[in-house]
């Protein structure tokens, strides 16, 4: 985040505007502690930083080399995890992905805002606007698609474009490779926003002739007050990048032609699982194509995966399984980690032949079960 100057400095300014002299500081996602460092800088008496990764070790110490350690309490779990003892007059984050929709943010936002914020208090950003926009782009064609399109050794790979039309990409689309007006899709206010999900439609109409290989989405953030960035096409390039959302063949476009568009986003728990219909109708209104499109589509699924995904289906724990099973029983008896390698490698000897790749397995389940 540090080393991206656009969005820092908003941060920057957002942050110094909200933090009075004794405010408390919820930071979630801290990374490397930045936004928990400015907070103290800024005034705030006490800060939670909250991150689940290792990178929280860095950013302990940064709070030391800086002075603000007494002041900045980190805890390295997930902020729908924890609990702090007096609520946020601040909270800030930056959970984002190419797009507001990304892995946990949302729920994270919501559950915060509802267990850890102080009444009256401010969250930071305030909102999000997404937008979409008709795309002409030979090369990003080129990169997602031809390679599955044009002839290798004679060999026909045809069905992994239907694989890569299913997903979205992110990538830099220039402002000059947008053939429509920029419509917005949806808005985002943190303030009241309860769902993960998005449900929207937009209706796209080409402003000149040519070929549209997809559309683009980007977003519009606000922080504070007449504070905020975007990552739109042609403005200055953020970490985010854009979202290319690929038809699943290309379409030539007269100028007036409409691509009416149905945008679903479902949140699964772990990630996004994206629909995308698309109707071309001419500046009369005829139809022309249209397609159906889904990330589900997107990726390689055997019947054997599918079934397993059916509610209906009765799993059963294989080796990899039983062997994890047993070892997270050790853990609960409050065995040693050298104790439990020990009994991993003389039970399931076939799994772990030596003590060393036992130890090993055993410290990655211990760091991401234990306590």
């Amino acid at each position: 985040m540090i080393a991206d100057r656009v969005r820092m400095q908003a941060y920057t300014r957002a942050m110094r505007e909200s933090i009075r002299p004794g405010s408390v500081v919820l930071d979630i996602g801290t990374g490397t502690g930045v936004l928990a460092l400015l907070a103290c800088k800024f005034g705030a008496r006490r800060v939670f930083a909250i991150e689940p990764s290792d990178t929280i070790q860095l950013a302990r110490d940064l709070a030391a080399a800086n002075g603000f350690a007494d002041r900045i309490e980190f805890m390295q779990a997930l902020s729908t995890e924890v609990d702090v003892p007096e609520r946020a007059d601040v909270i800030v984050s930056d959970l984002r992905g190419v797009l507001p929709l990304h892995d946990g943010h949302l729920p994270s936002i919501v559950d915060a805002r509802e267990r850890l914020l102080a009444p009256g208090g401010t969250l930071i950003p305030r909102s999000d606007t997404l937008w979409v926009a008709l795309v002409q782009s030979p090369r990003q064609h080129a990169r997602i698609a031809s390679p599955w399109m044009e002839d290798f050794e004679g060999l026909d790979m045809r069905a992994g474009a239907a694989l890569v039309a299913n997903q979205w990409w992110r990538a830099d689309v220039g402002a000059d490779e947008l053939m429509s007006q920029p419509r917005c899709c949806a808005s985002i206010d943190y303030g009241t926003v309860r769902s993960a999900d998005l449900d929207a439609r937009a209706t796209l109409v080409a402003d000149r002739r040519g070929t549209t290989h997809g559309f683009c989405m980007w977003f519009d953030a606000v922080l504070a007050e007449g504070v905020g960035y975007s990552n739109a096409p042609g403005r200055d390039p953020l970490v985010y990048g854009r979202a290319f959302f690929p038809w699943r063949q290309p379409v030539e476009l007269e100028p007036g032609d409409e691509v009416r568009l149905d945008l679903e986003a479902l949140h699964t728990g772990r990630e996004y699982l994206w629909h995308w219909k698309s109707e071309f109708r001419g500046a009369g209104g005829q139809a022309r194509a249209g397609f159906r499109q889904s990330t589900f589509l997107g990726q390689p699924l055997s019947p054997r995966q599918l079934k397993a995904q059916m509610p209906a289906h009765v799993p059963g724990l294989g080796d990899a399984g039983a062997a994890d099973a047993r070892i997270l029983q050790w853990m609960g008896e409050g065995k040693s980690l050298g104790a439990i390698a020990l009994l991993a490698h003389r039970e399931f000897t076939a799994r772990f032949p030596g003590e060393r790749e036992a130890a090993s397995h055993v410290a990655l389940l211990a760091s991401k079960y234990g306590r």
